[in-house]
């Protein structure tokens, strides 16, 4: 009896060695981050709350993995979900990029729910990323979108890739419920050097969007490492496709500059944007408001950031930053104050 549990064990081990040296996974990992955040208005908030708060800044789940099924070919997967249950949102899990792909020396693409290209032309530029003082405050188009095809090139001479993607537009509707009205839906990209700045000192991308979320827009973003300093800057032009917001169009400008020194990093960001299509105009009247958002006009908004990370391992990082948001636009005839002040102290776990 003892030499057969023995055997079996050995059996079962060996089987196990067989299947890991056919594939890269299933890789679990995740991230919880949370911060004690004070504001005046709460507009830029992730719950959307005045005074002291509790923010959760898109904690999430995840597994992936890969598999080749030849020399040339390697299928990837991914199913990563949105976690909620620090705070009283009501729900739990939220969706987040899940995809199944194929990568091959063509490049990789992949079907399901991801990033735009026109959201990742990004690279690492939002030193307040997934924060009260993300970009996407200001700037529209910081998509995650479903039911669609994601292309990546390889890098071309060891410098530059080529992107797109591509939605099929049968699946999607506007906020009000309505099919989304544009012939196509999708968005292109050329990124170029390296935006961990590992194998390049520089990062910069141009990219297009059209009929995603009824905006059209176009981006250009440039950042570069000297020394121990980042310096970065953005450009966007934005316009809504939507017939009854047809007026809301224009400019957002961001600049940003970081001090890395061993494990701490000094950063401050300054944007403008005069387009009214980021969140911030949209949650001040109201997310679902279209009516309101019809009145908008002779928007004029301002964000300041400054701010630090302090990483306490390869794994652990707190940070803190005090955003001012400050600006006015016109609500028919009505001039609305869109000014605000955020301190934000958090902490932040990778596994």
């Amino acid at each position: 009896m003892k030499k057969n549990l023995i055997t079996s064990a050995l059996l079962s081990c060996a089987a196990l060695t067989s299947f890991s040296a056919l594939a890269t996974g299933p890789q679990f990992y995740g991230r919880a981050d949370l911060a004690l955040t004070n504001s005046n208005e709460g507009i830029a908030t992730q719950n959307q709350k005045d005074g002291l708060v509790i923010e959760n800044n898109f904690s999430w789940l995840g597994v992936k993995g890969s598999e080749k099924i030849s020399d040339a070919v390697e299928v990837l997967y991914q199913m990563e979900f949105g976690v909620s249950n620090f705070d009283n949102s009501g729900s739990t899990f939220a969706a987040r990029n899940s995809f199944i792909g194929i990568k091959t020396a063509a490049g990789t693409a992949l079907v399901g729910r991801n990033d735009t290209v026109f959201k990742s032309a990004e690279g690492g530029f939002d030193l307040f990323g997934n924060t009260n003082s993300d970009i996407d405050i200001l700037v529209a188009g910081q998509n995650r979108e479903a039911d669609g095809f994601t292309y990546y090139s390889p890098k071309i001479a060891d410098v530059m890739t080529l992107n797109g993607t591509y939605l099929i537009d049968d699946n999607h509707v506007d906020s009000k419920g309505n099919k989304i009205s544009a012939d196509s839906m999708y968005a292109v990209s050329a990124t170029f050097g390296d935006k961990a700045f590992k194998s390049h000192n520089f990062y910069a991308a141009a990219a297009y969007q059209d009929g995603i979320s009824n905006i059209e827009a176009y981006r250009g973003v440039i950042q570069g490492k000297i020394g121990n300093v980042i310096i970065g800057g953005l450009y966007q032009h934005s316009e809504s496709k939507d017939a009854d917001l047809a007026h809301l169009k224009g400019d957002s400008y961001i600049i940003n500059a970081a001090y890395v020194m061993d494990n701490l990093k000094l950063k401050a960001s300054f944007g403008s944007d005069n387009s009214g299509l980021g969140k911030y105009v949209s949650r001040y009247v109201g997310q679902d408001d279209s009516a309101t958002m019809q009145t908008v006009s002779d928007v004029d908004l301002q964000q300041f950031s400054v701010g630090a990370d302090y990483r306490l391992s390869k794994n652990t990082l707190v940070y803190g930053h005090y955003t001012k948001y400050d600006g006015d636009m016109l609500v028919d005839t009505i001039k609305a104050d869109l000014s605000d002040d955020i301190v934000t102290v958090g902490v932040r776990l990778d596994f």
